[in-house]
């Protein structure tokens, strides 16, 4: 036997995986998450027999519901598939896929699109933060066609603008989890943060790079990958969040002074991998710490605290990410941060994924061929 469910296809930022509506999959969390590794092809290097793209950044699915709170209009739970694994993390949450997440709810008639542009409030299941995806929709229906260009991705598209105003610390419950904005780890200064994804931020120059370096330069370095490795299991631990050997959790990021003052060289990576562009929350992450002082980001050529939003360009192994921070003078703390990506559907159709699923009460299923 075999289930048969909906499934769309979409690009999100510099991230591409599936897209479903929350009643298109199993409610049991565990049932789904089997799914969900048989979707994707998981594990398997290659993900050949799935939607996997055998890399982290195209093992991705984004759930989509209409919102259980009143002061938001969808739910949008990120899963991240292991590629060589076979876990399922949704603790993080992801914000290239999250640009996704408005123009799906639209096309699905979950909410209603206005004239011109329309303002989505999203609520992340995974963090509880609540993200603005302002989406084009030209005569009441979305459209992905426009000039937009992002670094990472070939062509242009419409705009989606994502707006964080309350990401500051939804995972660990406080932006710096241990209460210091510096702290060190194996004689490294190293800042943890949980500003819309919790990371371990670190200076590449204390690891003998310039921070420029490509990202596969960096996944050849075994001996980096390593200590990098240590570093992060030991900063999961004083965050809270536990052993985190089966999470993507925190991230561990290499800054470095950019190109000019108002921009900083970073390598993320997802975690045990380089990211080839930037993942979006992690962008806004080190943004934020680029203009908090004392940390390791603010190290890197951080400005003097000013009121009022500024811009600063993440530089990033496939070229950069403007994005824009609004900073509480008197806190020092980030008050909201935004940038903008753009999405594209790719394709519609039904998934075929071997065994029997108990999905919104009815079993969806067919004989194999």
């Amino acid at each position: 036997m075999e289930t048969v469910i909906p499934c769309v296809l979409m690009r999100g930022g510099t991230s591409r995986g599936p897209f479903f509506l929350g009643d298109w999959l199993p409610a049991d969390p565990a049932e789904r998450d089997r799914l969900l590794l048989l979707a994707m092809g998981s594990p398997h290097a290659l993900q050949v027999d799935g939607l996997g793209g055998g890399n982290s950044l195209t093992s991705k699915v984004a759930i989509v519901s209409r919102s259980s709170r009143d002061d938001c209009d969808i739910d949008y739970l990120f899963a991240q598939v292991s590629v060589d694994r076979a876990s399922v993390d949704t603790r993080p949450n992801c914000g290239n896929m999250l640009s996704g997440a408005a123009p799906f709810a639209i096309d699905e008639g979950l909410i209603a699109a206005r004239d011109g542009m329309t303002a989505v409030r999203v609520h992340n299941v995974n963090t509880g933060a609540v993200i603005e995806a302002v989406v084009q929709t030209p005569g009441g229906r979305i459209t992905y066609e426009g000039d937009t260009r992002i670094d990472g991705v070939p062509g242009t598209a419409a705009p989606v603008r994502l707006n964080f105003q309350d990401a500051w610390g939804a995972v660990t419950g406080r932006l710096f989890p241990t209460g210091n904005r510096l702290e060190m780890i194996e004689g490294l200064p190293v800042t943890l943060i949980d500003a819309a994804m919790p990371m371990v931020l670190m200076r590449a120059e204390d690891f003998g790079l310039r921070g420029d370096e490509t990202a596969a330069q960096l996944d050849g370095n075994a001996v980096l990958l390593e200590r990098i490795a240590r570093i992060r299991l030991e900063a999961g631990a004083r965050m809270g969040l536990g052993d985190v050997s089966n999470s993507v959790i925190p991230k561990p990021v290499l800054l470095a002074p950019g190109d000019n003052s108002a921009s900083i060289r970073s390598r993320y990576f997802t975690p045990h991998a380089c990211h080839r562009s930037h993942a979006a929350t992690g962008a806004v992450g080190v943004a934020s710490a680029f203009f908090m002082p004392d940390t390791v980001a603010h190290l890197c050529g951080g400005p003097e605290v000013q009121d009022g939003y500024r811009t600063v360009r993440i530089e990033h192994p496939s070229g950069g990410m403007d994005i824009d921070v609004a900073l509480d003078v008197s806190s020092g703390l980030v008050r909201a941060a935004g940038l903008v990506r753009t999405a594209r559907k790719i394709m519609k159709g039904m998934l075929y994924v071997p065994g029997q699923y108990q999905i919104s009460g009815q079993l969806l299923q067919r004989e194999a061929a």
